[in-house]
C-alpha cells in the first residue's frame, strides 16, 4: 500500500487542519482532469505526519499513470468544509525519483497515458539528471532514515523541531518525521537526515529540466521545436534559438543549485587567543 503527502492550503496560507480543530477527510481520485463521473479511487485513511503536511493511504492494485484528485479537509473547528481540486497524483510514488515520467512527458509535449516502454525510459534519464545533481552537489539528495529511541528532549524547543532532539549529524539537515512516547518521559523519535531534495522547488525543477533536455536531444527524437525557415526544397530547415541562461523560458543551470552543497562543520575546541605582544598567547607571554 502506497501513500500520497497532502499539503492542506486554505486562503493561500498552508494550514494544519487537526491542531486547529479541524480535519483531513478524504481523497477522491479520478481518471481524467475533468474530475467527474465514477471514482478510481477514495481513500479516507489519513495521518498527521508533521505541522501542515498529511498522509493518504492509497488502495492496492492501482495501475502506474496519473490520476486527477480533489482533496477535502476542514481547516480548523467550526469552519465550512473546504475541497481542493489541484491535487495531481502519479503513480507509483516512493521510487527515489524526484520528478515522474508523467511529469517529464508534459515538460516534451508527450500525450498521456505513457506506455510501459515510455515510462522506464524516462525514468532511466530522471535517475542520470539526479545523479548530475548530487555530484555536483558533492552529497545525496535522498535523506537517509534514523530512529532515536528512548531520549529526552531539550528543553524550549517543539517536539517537532528537530534542535530538540541529539543531533544524530551535526554538520547536515536534520528533520523530524514523527515522536512517540515512551516511558519516564522519553520519546521514540523517527529522524530525516540530509538533503531531502523532493522539498526543494530549484533542485526539482533542474532535474526535470535536465531530463527533458536529454530526451528532446537524442538522435531521432521526435520533439517539439519552433521551425523559422524551410528552404525551398525542403532540404534545409532552420530552428529557434533557445533562450540564453539569465532570459524568460531558459534553462536552468547547474549553478543555481550551489546554495544546497554541503558546508564543513568544525566545532571550536576553545577561543582563539589573543597574538602576543598584544595578549597573552596560549603557551607564551611577557608579563
Amino acid at each position: 500500500m502506497g501513500t500520497y503527502t497532502y499539503q492542506p492550503v486554505h486562503a493561500g496560507l498552508v494550514c494544519d487542519p487537526e491542531s486547529d480543530g479541524g480535519q483531513v477527510v478524504s481523497l477522491v481520485l479520478y481518471p481524467g482532469p475533468e474530475r467527474e463521473g465514477a471514482p478510481t479511487a477514495v481513500s479516507t485513511g489519513v495521518s498527521r505526519l508533521a505541522d501542515g503536511s498529511y498522509a493518504f493511504a492509497l488502495p492496492d492494485g492501482l495501475p502506474d499513470g496519473r490520476y486527477w484528485g480533489v482533496a477535502s479537509f476542514i481547516p480548523a473547528q467550526g469552519a465550512p468544509p473546504v475541497t481542493d481540486r489541484t491535487v495531481r497524483l502519479d503513480l507509483p510514488t516512493g521510487g527515489g525519483l524526484l520528478v515522474s515520467p508523467e511529469q517529464v512527458a508534459d515538460e516534451l509535449g508527450v500525450p498521456l497515458p505513457l506506455t510501459a516502454a515510455q515510462r522506464e525510459a524516462f525514468r532511466t534519464d530522471i535517475a542520470k539528471a539526479q545523479a548530475d545533481v548530487s555530484g555536483y552537489l558533492g552529497r545525496p539528495i535522498i535523506p537517509r532514515p534514523e530512529r532515536l529511541r528512548s531520549v529526552l528532549p531539550l528543553f524550549g524547543y517543539a517536539l517537532s523541531d528537530a534542535r530538540a532532539w541529539p543531533a544524530a549529524s551535526y554538520d547536515d539537515i536534520t528533520t523530524v518525521l514523527s515522536y512517540a512516547p515512551a516511558a519516564d518521559g522519553r520519546y521514540d523519535v523517527r529522524l530525516l537526515i540530509g538533503l531531502h531534495a523532493a522539498q526543494e522547488e530549484p533542485i526539482v525543477r533542474y532535474v526535470l529540466a535536465h531530463a527533458a533536455e536529454t530526451i528532446r536531444n537524442k538522435p531521432g527524437a521526435n520533439s517539439e521545436r519552433r521551425v523559422t525557415s524551410v528552404s525551398a526544397e525542403g532540404q534545409s530547415i532552420s530552428y529557434d534559438t533557445a533562450p540564453v541562461a539569465g532570459q524568460a523560458g531558459a534553462l536552468p543551470a547547474l549553478d543555481s543549485l550551489a546554495g544546497y552543497k554541503k558546508r564543513l562543520y568544525r566545532p571550536i575546541v576553545g577561543a582563539p587567543a589573543v597574538a602576543w605582544p598584544y595578549g597573552r598567547g596560549r603557551r607564551y607571554s611577557r608579563w
